[in-house]
């Protein structure tokens, strides 16, 4: 096998691993935007920012916590449907927040 063979092979798999990763890079979740929505996340399934006295993901102590986000397909956020007429919002707001 000469170095031009070699060389070649190479470059041709450098070149599929380049396409494959582009294609997954690409695809439909990751191209999906996402945005952070207050007041949507169950008790300690948020991703972050769930107030006073908490570190961040997984802290949220109430359902649909006001002060706490989670991340959702950008466009959404002000039009999930949530129980008992709760909007989702994209500031954080003063509803549903644990019991000091």
């Amino acid at each position: 096998m000469s170095k031009y063979t070699t060389n070649a092979a190479a470059l041709a798999a450098a070149v599929t691993m380049a396409v494959g990763a582009a294609a997954l890079l690409s695809g439909p979740a990751a191209a999906q935007e996402k945005e952070k929505c207050f007041g949507v996340a169950m008790a300690g399934k948020n991703d972050c920012a769930a107030g006073a006295g908490t570190t961040c993901a997984g802290t949220s102590k109430v359902d649909y916590q006001g002060n706490s986000w989670s991340y959702v397909a950008k466009g959404t956020c002000l039009t999930m449907a949530l129980p008992d007429g709760r909007m989702g919002s994209l500031e954080a707001l003063d509803r549903d927040l644990p019991k000091a």
